[in-house]
């Protein structure tokens, strides 16, 4: 990949880590003042649990979509890393095949649903539902090109890197 187009794509991953730290900063404080209302004022509002669930939906798929890397993702590595290089191609393409086939068949059902959800909305800030469930098919969109990207480099002869117990860390 040319190094501006690398340049420009670290550039927009590091303002989604921006972003998706912003929407979790957000989070915790919309929570914080839930706790404070609820146990410290004996006061019940409901607009913070609205806040904190969308945030979270957000956060999960947002922070997949556009922030998560491959090598980040949860993988059975007994089979995994004991495999060659080919048999890890050869898993990276049936898996994404799988993955694009999935999201790819599921996607006009999901564009559907989530544009007919413009007649609900959130109880107490009256958020439309399809605002909010929009972030699903940007998610679904974002692992259809992903697995697509993944899947062209497997057949172009790049394998998917092994398993390195000495890289491996806690994720914190």
């Amino acid at each position: 990949m040319p190094p501006k187009l690398l340049a420009i794509g670290g550039w927009l991953r590091r303002r989604a880590e921006n972003l998706l730290c912003l929407m979790l900063l957000t989070m915790f404080i919309v929570f914080t003042l839930q706790i404070i209302f609820r146990y410290a004022l004996n006061l019940s509002i409901g607009w913070t649990h609205e806040v904190s669930v969308a945030l979270w939906i957000w956060i999960v798929l947002f922070g997949s979509a556009f922030v998560v890397r491959e090598v980040d993702e949860i993988r059975f590595d007994l089979i995994w890393s004991g495999a060659s290089d080919r048999s890890r191609r050869v898993m990276q393409i049936i898996c994404a095949a799988a993955l694009i086939f999935l999201f790819g068949i599921s996607l006009p059902a999901v564009i559907d649903y989530v544009t007919f959800m413009k007649v609900e909305s959130t109880a107490y800030l009256k958020i439309r539902f399809d605002y909010l469930y929009s972030i699903y098919v940007i998610f679904a969109i974002s692992m259809i090109l992903r697995y697509i990207w993944l899947a062209i480099q497997a057949i172009r002869g790049r394998a998917p890197d092994a398993f390195d117990p000495t890289k491996a860390g806690s994720g914190v």
